[in-house]
């Protein structure tokens, strides 16, 4: 197997400023040709670049790296690499011109530092940019034949320019230079509602018995991802095992989302939703409505967070509220009959609970909600305790009234 390698700089990364996105994305779609990034390496701008790609030249065959290639004075990714492979930069005409016309089309004024992104390593291929202003750059091995060098991929740091060049440009050229390993497979099984060590008792022992298989979770609120890479014979065997002890609690055996699943299966059935949310405080609304073809779905929203909203906006009774409290099995009950009726749904979620770390109770400490989900024939509801901190407790409550109304459009087809 071809060594691979990983390279993300930015200071903004390690500051936490900005989210790495592009090892999962990168991992998955070279996995196929049989590669795995066996070392990925995290930089500041400057010349800690420098450091790490004189390393990892003798290291690895294949070299992603990500971002730098931008107009402003710390983007020096494309300067260094040059410099290290004793490379003249060139300023690419055409490059130059499509720079210009670029910001024309876009009403952006022109400065001279924009130009440098025109500039090209002598001897590199140009991998066109359709969604941004900085092209990548293929550099094939021992470019210069003075200096040992691997394939090295020069990416934009930014996900949506990065992640189409990888489909159009770096894909192709990998399939070029990697001969696919044949049998050997990735699964995924993605899991709601049962915690990552619970998982593992129920499918562990069984799944790692099986000769070839490599077994992987990840953990997440309210959700588990089981991987499994291995020959097709022995996935096979294992796929069974997993399904057998997990049935329903899977809900894709693909990347897709909870929220991505239940547009998909309300679409599949022509029917509507209606969110009434007081403790997530639109959270649902927020996911659903990232989905597209949401708006063919998803009917209306209400957050009512304060008594009066629920009273006001979805026909609470004050006197259940007043004898029960606004967390409560009968509440939760009337938020999500309330958000059917005036949004004329055929379905309609609801969430009411102690985020805290205040307004508990002996009998309702925080992390305590209810789950409504009312459908034409019947409105049921769930108590449940996520105690953990209120975003946690948001997430939680989320993926577990998804999963209800997951389970109800199943159980209704």
């Amino acid at each position: 197997m071809m060594r691979v390698a990983l390279i993300n700089t930015g200071t903004e990364l390690l500051l936490g400023d900005v989210h790495d996105a592009h090892l999962a994305f990168i991992a998955r779609e070279i996995f196929p040709l049989g590669l795995r990034i066996g070392e990925r390496r995290t930089v500041p701008d400057g010349e800690a670049i420098r450091s790490a790609l004189t390393d990892l030249f003798l290291r690895c065959e294949i070299l992603f790296v990500t971002g730098g290639l931008g107009p402003t004075s710390d983007d020096v990714t494309r300067d260094i690499v040059a410099d290290l492979l004793g490379l003249e930069l060139q300023r690419d005409s055409e490059l130059l011109a499509s720079l210009k016309d670029r910001l024309k089309e876009r009403r952006i004024r022109w400065t001279s530092s924009i130009a440098r992104q025109a500039d090209v390593p002598a001897g590199a291929q140009i991998l066109p940019n359709k969604s941004g202003s900085a092209s990548g750059l293929y550099l094939k091995p021992n470019i210069n034949p003075q200096i040992a060098s691997p394939h090295i991929f020069v990416l934009p740091g930014p996900s949506r320019e990065l992640q189409p060049m990888v489909h159009v440009s770096v894909m192709p050229i990998l399939h070029s230079i990697v001969q696919t390993r044949a049998g050997i497979e990735r699964r995924l099984y993605k899991i709601v509602g049962i915690g990552e060590s619970t998982v593992e008792e129920l499918i562990g022992e069984k799944v790692l018995a099986i000769p070839g298989i490599e077994l992987g979770y990840c953990a997440r609120p309210g959700e588990v991802d089981v991987r499994i890479v291995g020959e097709s014979d022995a996935l096979t065997r294992a796929d069974a095992v997993i399904k057998n002890a997990l049935g329903l609690s899977i809900f894709s055996v693909s990347d897709e989302t909870l929220e991505e699943l239940i547009v998909k299966l309300l679409t599949k059935r022509n029917a509507t939703l209606a969110i009434s949310e007081s403790c997530t405080g639109g959270l649902l609304a927020h996911r659903i409505t990232n989905v597209p073809g949401a708006s063919n779905v998803c009917v209306a929203g209400y957050v009512c967070y304060a008594n009066e909203a629920k009273i006001n906006m979805l026909d609470v009774d004050p006197d259940l509220i007043a004898k029960h409290g606004a967390v409560s099995e009968l509440v939760a009950r009337m938020m999500a009959d309330g958000a059917r009726g005036h949004a004329r749904s055929t379905y309609a979620v609801a969430t009411t609970g102690i985020a805290g770390p205040t307004g508990d109770s002996p009998d309702k400490p925080v992390g305590t909600v209810y789950i409504a989900l009312a459908s034409s024939n019947e409105t049921t509801a769930k108590k449940l305790f996520f105690p953990s901190d209120r975003e946690t407790f948001k997430q939680l409550t989320a993926q577990a009234a998804f999963d209800l109304l997951r389970r109800k459009l199943i159980e209704d087809q």
